[in-house]
């Protein structure tokens, strides 16, 4: 199952050349299915893996202009303080069995793999979905900016993904940015809150396969730079629907196999 699991890697990074986000909502199922790591555990790798690459992706996205540290830096701030509050404060003090319902325990393990399961599909509809046209606002909104940056750090802290398909709507809506320069914010965003909740978690005293996780993310690295040429020939609107479908088995398959095929 590891050499599939390394395959599928190289759609983490595939996806965020591509398209600019998904590949994080994709860390955490083939981290967990494919290499049989805890899933508190497979947060953390998961922010290593997609804030690494998306510091490489953000940074080629510098070089092209599509940066805008402003925003980010507004964004990223409150974000951070939630994903720290999260990993620090609120995930140690879950048991890891919260109830139970008669012989069938509830534990934290299951709540995360659930929960990121209808946040895939929630993320599915928006790809699957046409987008509408972005109205052109007049000033940035940095108050709205900074609350939205504030509860995306919650997901990101529990869920260890990288919150891509939250980011970039609201860089459109409320930082009024075009859609590449709002794709290159996104990944900048994404390494700094992602590296930020790792280093959090190695302070804490995470236990890591390094080699695995280096592996790993090399092999989205690669997806990363196959995305970005193909991203210069294929119209990445035109692939989002066709990865939202993808990502709706995906988060139905966990949540059936989390429930009743345990």
């Amino acid at each position: 199952m590891e050499y599939i699991g390394y395959l599928a890697s190289i759609i983490i990074g595939l996806s965020l050349g591509l398209i600019g986000g998904g590949g994080s909502i994709l860390a955490v199922p083939i981290l967990v299915y494919l290499f049989k790591i805890h899933p508190e555990q497979a947060t953390s790798y998961s922010l290593f893996i997609v804030g690494f690459t998306s510091m490489i992706g953000s940074f080629s996205h510098y070089k092209l202009g599509n940066l805008k540290i402003k925003s980010a830096l507004v964004f990223a701030v409150p974000s951070i303080l939630s994903l720290l509050f999260v990993r620090k404060i609120i995930l140690p003090l879950l048991p890891d069995i919260l109830f139970s319902i008669d012989d069938f325990d509830i534990t934290k393990n299951l709540l995360i793999m659930i929960v990121f399961a209808f946040l895939m599909i929630a993320t599915s509809v928006s790809m699957i979905r046409k987008s509408k046209k972005v109205k052109e606002a007049k000033e940035i909104n940095f108050l709205i900016l900074s609350i939205i940056g504030l509860f995306v750090g919650l997901i990101i802290g529990f869920l260890g993904a990288g919150g891509g398909f939250l980011i970039i709507p609201a860089l459109l809506f409320f930082a009024n940015l075009p859609m590449k320069q709002a794709v290159g914010t996104s990944l900048f965003i994404i390494f700094i809150n992602s590296l930020i909740g790792f280093g959090g978690d190695l302070l804490g005293g995470v236990d890591l396969n390094y080699k695995l996780l280096l592996i790993i993310s090399a092999m989205a690295i690669i997806g990363l730079f196959i995305g970005t040429q193909l991203s210069k020939r294929i119209d990445g609107a035109k692939l989002k629907p066709a990865f939202g479908w993808f990502v709706l088995v995906m988060g139905i398959y966990i949540i059936f196999k989390e429930l009743f095929f345990k």
